[in-house]
């Protein structure tokens, strides 16, 4: 499974961007799409039209409920990484996709690539 990260569906909803290009191979090649209710929140901070948040929300077989795993691996997360300013929210989503083994699409890489070497797998072309 591949979570995707809020960063990477912004990106992935612009036609012909890179990310929609990945998304639509993905798809293409059967990938089982995610995300966590984390990064889903985060998007539909918006701005957003309906017909974006409806075209998007298609795009999941999961939408993971943050539980108290993924709360305990967030902080550890957080904790390692070095506790920076507002990278609590990269946690959460680094967790969710840690904790269900599936790997993390983001189109920031330079926030999740200090979390690789504590379980975080990311998803590339």
């Amino acid at each position: 499974m591949i979570h995707l990260d809020t960063s990477f569906l912004i990106r992935a909803l612009v036609p012909s961007s890179e990310e929609d290009s990945l998304l639509r191979g993905w798809i293409s090649d059967g990938r089982a799409l995610g995300i966590s209710a984390v990064a889903w929140t985060v998007f539909l901070c918006g701005p957003l039209g309906g017909d974006e948040i409806s075209m998007a929300s298609r795009l999941f077989e999961e939408i993971a409920s943050f539980r108290d795993e993924d709360s305990r691996m967030a902080a550890e997360l957080f904790n390692a990484g070095g506790r920076r300013r507002g990278s609590m929210v990269d946690c959460m989503i680094a967790a969710s996709a840690i904790g269900r083994g599936a790997m993390l699409a983001t189109s920031n890489i330079g926030d999740f690539r200090r979390l690789v070497p504590l379980g975080l797998r990311l998803a590339g072309g």
